[in-house]
C-alpha cells in the first residue's frame, strides 16, 4: 500500500490528514519521511502521535491549511462525513476503498495496481476533469 505515498509524493504537496488511521501507520510515516507534514486522526488514539477527533463531527481547527485527506479502507458509514469535509474545506481526498467498494461521486484512480477514489474541488464542483492527473 506504500504505493498511495509515492502517488501523493507525486502529486501534492503541504499538510495532509490520514483519518481512521487506527494502527496502520506505513503510509504516514513514509509520507513524513518524504516530508510532510501528517496529522493522523481517529476515533481513539492508537499511538501517541494521532489525534482524536470524530469525523462526522469534526474540530475543524485540526484541518486547518489542510491540502488532503487520505483515509484507507474506511467504514462505509464515515466516508461521506470524510468526503464532506473535504468539500467544506475545499481540499483533495483520497479514499482507498476496501475490495470493491464503489464510493458515488469521486474519480477512479490506480496507481501501481492499487484503486483508489479522489475527490477534488474542482470535480465536486460540475468539472468533467478532476484536478489531479491520475
Amino acid at each position: 500500500m506504500i504505493e498511495i505515498a509515492e502517488y501523493i509524493s507525486k502529486n501534492y504537496d503541504g499538510r495532509i490528514v490520514e483519518v481512521g488511521v487506527g494502527y496502520h501507520f506505513n503510509i504516514s510515516d513514509s509520507l513524513e519521511k518524504m516530508g510532510f507534514q501528517v496529522v493522523r486522526v481517529d476515533i481513539r488514539k492508537t499511538r501517541e502521535d494521532v489525534v482524536v477527533d470524530d469525523i462526522c463531527d469534526p474540530d475543524f481547527e485540526l484541518y486547518r491549511n489542510v491540502n488532503l485527506i487520505l483515509s484507507v479502507r474506511p467504514p462505509i458509514e464515515i466516508q461521506k462525513c470524510i468526503v464532506e469535509l473535504g468539500k467544506r474545506l475545499e481540499c483533495d481526498v483520497i479514499i482507498v476503498p476496501l475490495k470493491n467498494e464503489i464510493i458515488e461521486g469521486g474519480e477512479l484512480g490506480n496507481y501501481r495496481g492499487v484503486s483508489f477514489f479522489v475527490f477534488t474541488p474542482q470535480f465536486r464542483k460540475g468539472s468533467q476533469e478532476p484536478k489531479q492527473t491520475l
